[in-house]
């Protein structure tokens, strides 16, 4: 499953990138997020309880990020195990570029794939369900920069259509890395401050 997006948040990419790289603010931020924990500086494992479909489980997943260049991206990869729920694996690449009018504008492109029971329920539940958990995910991450414009991220509407992300599930990687880590269908991201 290929998954590309980008959203614009109210922040500086200082700001975002430091949030990123906050398990406390991620805790708050992911849906169903039960604990993260900062291994190193560039290993997490997580634990994300769950509902895709029928499918109910807590996925317990480990990431690990590489390619670092704060604060302009990196690239993410992980696998998450939710028992006979079922599995994912994956990895995408972020960047972060100061947004035309202000703000920070994340984009990604993240290859990730699921097995057992989450890949017997179907493509359109799984993607329908990253969508929601990412819209989610961006409306608490976005409340955590007050300060500096409203507290609303909205997805980039591009102005021509090359400028279009490729066709495929909007999803954040921080929403990817719960989906991974929950037999894992979508993303997520952590950043090093």
């Amino acid at each position: 499953m290929e998954l590309t997006g980008e959203r614009t948040l109210p922040a500086s990419r200082a700001r975002v990138w430091a949030a990123l790289n906050d398990p406390a603010i991620l805790s708050r931020c992911i849906p169903g997020c039960q604990e993260i924990q900062k291994s190193s500086d560039t290993e997490f494992t997580a634990k994300v309880g769950l509902a895709v479909g029928p499918v109910k489980a807590t996925f317990n997943g480990q990431v690990t990020l590489s390619d670092l260049d704060p604060p302009n991206g990196y690239r993410i990869s992980g696998t998450g195990q939710g028992g006979v729920a079922g599995f994912g694996k994956g990895s995408a690449v972020v960047t972060l570029e100061d947004a035309p009018g202000g703000g920070t504008l994340l984009k990604y492109s993240a290859d990730a794939s699921v097995g057992g029971k989450l890949a017997q329920i179907g493509s359109r539940l799984v993607e329908a369900t990253a969508r929601k958990l990412a819209d989610e995910f961006f409306t608490r991450f976005a409340a955590e920069f007050p300060a500096e414009e409203p507290a609303k991220a909205e997805p980039r509407v591009p102005a021509a259509p090359e400028e279009r992300p490729a066709a495929g599930l909007r999803l954040s990687p921080w929403v990817w890395i719960p989906l991974l880590v929950a037999a894992v269908a979508a993303i997520a991201w952590f950043a090093r401050g």
